[in-house]
């Protein structure tokens, strides 16, 4: 659906501006946002009022010695003390919840086994534990700003419905709807609800909480049950015409090889995936097939940096090492540097916290890609009274579309 874009739109396109300025550059004072973005003063100061109101920034308490002559200004930083994300991964085994701050602080985390793998029964487990642990927030006085939620399958970003989760067993489960009902049925507080595929989401909790600007392109390569790649590109999650872009477990390593869960043979998962990794003979292969898959991903994207997570990686680092190995290999043989692979921040809470990153990933981008450009700076003030009719349309996203970790006990 179309719709169109106003003073409302400008103003979030502006307070995103603000907001990314501050997180690149904490201390930022109120003339430095003026000059960096290009907005007026006034308008700063009536975005960051707002802001500070909303809880999304502070302030210092007293102001610091301006340069020059000028007079001392206030230094404003992203608001983690109180401002707090949620982020749920739904695995073929387990769900596992985390509470992260703005700055991809993990304030809590909980992990329970998944009582099933039916999505009505997912949906109310799922509720459950986020219900817990928003009355918890309440309690100590936090601000949520929305949820994520993540699983193994290929995700239409739009319509939010599953089309293909070989190990869960759905095929066009309408999941973004399921869960917003189950949240307003449980009473759950109103907020942003965003779904995604694990692998994408394990990619953003490296993109958005890392220091400064993030590492442009990047990898996530998710090796557990299944195998999948998150892929940052131009700012942006890369999901593809219809959401299935990073399903690299289901590209073929071997023409009748050992047969998939999604139906064909010769699949990566059948060599990489978890069930794959019963002895160490195995798990050596695994690394092998593991860096062919990182030099394709590597000569295909050219991304600045190639991480590897997962539970396969975490608890085999001997598949990151040979695949690391295989990786050099390559490169010596064609002449050519080796790509920069690491292992995950987050280690087993990467999807679950790249999830909460989710919801930090949209707001900060609040025109969805494909949307007319209005204007060539990234600022946009608000138009004067001789211009308020000259509105522009864009596609608005439609509602389908490890420091200090503290342990949580559910019940």
């Amino acid at each position: 659906m179309r719709t169109t874009g106003d003073q409302h739109l400008l103003k979030r396109i502006n307070r995103s501006v603000l907001l990314r300025l501050l997180r690149a550059q904490p201390g930022l004072s109120r003339a430095r946002l003026s000059q960096q973005s290009g907005l007026t003063k006034s308008t700063v100061s009536t975005l960051v009022r707002e802001l500070l109101d909303e809880h999304w920034l502070n302030e210092a308490s007293a102001p610091v010695a301006a340069d020059g002559m000028g007079r001392p200004s206030t230094p404003l930083r992203l608001n983690e003390d109180v401002r707090v994300l949620i982020g749920v991964e739904v695995a073929v085994e387990f769900l596992r919840i985390v509470c992260v701050s703005l700055t991809g602080i993990v304030i809590s985390k909980a992990e329970v086994p998944l009582e099933s793998t039916q999505p009505d029964r997912v949906c109310r487990q799922t509720t459950a534990m986020v219900h817990g642990l928003c009355q918890q927030l309440h309690s100590s006085k936090l601000v949520l700003s929305g949820v994520g939620v993540c699983l193994p399958g290929a995700i239409n970003d739009d319509s939010g419905i599953v089309r293909f989760a070989p190990n869960l067993g759905w095929r066009g489960v309408k999941f973004l709807d399921m869960i917003s009902r189950a949240f307003a049925d449980a009473g759950v507080p109103a907020t942003s609800i965003h779904l995604q595929n694990d692998a994408d989401a394990a990619a953003l909790s490296e993109y958005e909480f890392a220091a400064g600007e993030g590492e442009d392109p990047l990898i996530f390569i998710n090796c557990d049950v299944g195998v999948g790649a998150g892929i940052v590109l131009n700012d942006r999650l890369f999901t593809g015409a219809v959401g299935t872009a990073g399903e690299i477990g289901h590209t073929i390593m071997q023409i009748d090889g050992p047969l998939c869960s999604c139906g064909r043979r010769g699949c990566a998962e059948t060599f990489i995936g978890s069930r794959a990794l019963s002895t160490d003979a195995r798990i050596e292969r695994a690394g092998q097939y593991l860096g062919v898959l990182v030099q394709n991903l590597d000569v295909m994207f050219n991304p600045c940096t190639i991480v590897l997570g997962g539970k396969s990686c975490v608890n085999n680092p001997d598949l990151i090492g040979n695949a690391i190995q295989t990786l050099s290999g390559y490169a010596q043989r064609a002449g050519v540097p080796v790509p920069t692979v690491r292992s995950a921040r987050y280690g087993l809470l990467a999807a679950a916290v790249g999830a909460a990153a989710l919801v930090l990933h949209r707001f900060l981008r609040p025109i969805p890609v494909g949307a007319p450009v209005m204007a060539a700076s990234s600022a946009i003030e608000p138009a004067s009274d001789s211009n308020r009719q000259k509105k522009v349309t864009h596609r608005e996203p439609t509602r389908d579309q490890a420091n200090g970790v503290k342990d949580v006990s559910w019940h």
